[in-house]
């Protein structure tokens, strides 16, 4: 019965939180995967393969973690 009257807009996209949380979690996954992959580097004295496996690994992990949050919006 109140639904007719509530005043906000309907949602029809993500939000500014959800943007921001977005772009948190793309830069989290490849810079964890960046260091993870520097810390192994000089610790096991592989360079420069395991920067390059971090970061592939940190970019595969940002583009499934986008996929999930923002196949919800794309649902009609």
């Amino acid at each position: 019965m109140d639904d007719d009257l509530d005043p906000s807009p309907p949602s029809d996209g993500p939000g500014l939180r959800d943007l921001l949380t977005l772009g948190g979690m793309l830069l989290g996954c490849v810079i964890s995967g960046l260091v993870a992959g520097l810390l192994l580097d000089s610790w096991l004295g592989t360079a420069p393969a395991l920067v390059l496996a971090g970061t592939a690994l940190g970019i595969v992990a940002a583009g499934a973690g986008f996929w999930f949050r923002v196949r919800d919006f794309l649902r009609p």
